[in-house]
């Protein structure tokens, strides 16, 4: 994952720090999921949809985006998708 978020965030540095730094940011999404209704246990991160929320989740708090409230937005939309889509729930359709 942390490879995927380096370059959606086109960083090639190994820096230790960097890499810390963004592996507490996925940390972070994949943990601000949860009360969005997405179950701890159907977070996947091979899943696209889960990549593409940690990749917008990155690129809105890594440094200072000039398109922030474009990211939040889509963020925030692809955070309420998962929390109602069953895949991702504890709830079931029906």
């Amino acid at each position: 994952m942390l490879r995927k978020v380096k370059t959606a965030l086109r960083l090639t540095s190994e820096d230790a720090d960097l890499n810390e730094e963004l592996t507490d940011l996925i940390n972070e999404c994949l943990s601000d999921l949860i009360p969005a209704d997405v179950a701890e246990a159907n977070i996947d991160t091979s899943d696209p949809l889960i990549i593409r929320a940690v990749k917008v989740y990155c690129k809105l708090n890594f440094g200072q985006p000039d398109d922030y409230d474009r990211l939040k937005a889509a963020y925030d939309e692809l955070k309420a998708q998962l929390g109602m889509d069953s895949r991702y729930t504890e709830y079931e359709n029906g």
